[in-house]
């Protein structure tokens, strides 16, 4: 079996590392599950964080860390959205976005993955839909980023079954990654 590189995506800003326990547990997590490693790590141990700005720490691991690099972070702007079918597995973080890659519309920002039926994740991003009540973001995403983990444990966002049907019940929409942190889009465009 070819071994594959994980990545983890770690938000620095002016010094600080965010969030660094949910990147450890998923880090570990995928480890133990995909190479039998039982040793923990400890990423912080691995980086030197910039004292000034913000930057985007991409850790590319296996078994062990392989890499650290320390990127000057921009956000993207997404306006537009088109929900693509595709029965993809992304349930490690790779650092190969090739089959990710290829869903995208150029017409569009990005897009939503539908799989099965239901709403998943964006190409970088966990979603939510808030109902007035309550967040809710899918029982089943593609990818179970660290900030959607951190949000559910606090009790933020509810697990739910989304259909493309179903948006148009919910009165906002949300992106969440560990650089963007939980961000309410505004003036947005989803082609169902």
């Amino acid at each position: 079996m070819i071994k594959r590189e994980l990545l983890e995506t770690i938000k620095i800003e002016d010094g600080q590392v965010i969030n660094i326990e949910w990147h450890n547990r998923r880090c570990n997590k995928s480890r133990l599950e995909l190479f039998d490693e039982k040793k923990l790590l400890n990423l912080e141990e691995f980086i030197e964080a910039p004292q000034k700005g913000l930057y985007r720490c991409r850790i590319l691991y296996d078994s062990k860390v392989n890499s650290v690099e320390y990127i000057p972070y921009t956000p993207k702007k997404i306006k537009s959205f088109k929900i693509v079918k595709s029965n993809i597995n992304y349930s490690y973080k790779y650092s190969d976005r090739e089959e990710l890659n290829k869903l995208l519309d150029n017409a569009y920002d990005d897009i939503i993955i539908e799989k099965n039926g239901l709403l998943t994740d964006t190409t970088i991003a966990n979603i939510a839909f808030y109902d007035g009540k309550q967040w809710s973001t899918p029982l089943n995403p593609l990818l179970e980023g660290t900030l959607r983990e951190k949000l559910l444990s606090e009790e933020f966002l509810v697990l739910k079954n989304i259909k493309s049907e179903d948006i148009k019940n919910y009165s906002h929409f949300a992106l969440m990654n560990a650089m963007i942190g939980f961000q309410i889009q505004k003036n947005i465009n989803i082609k169902l």
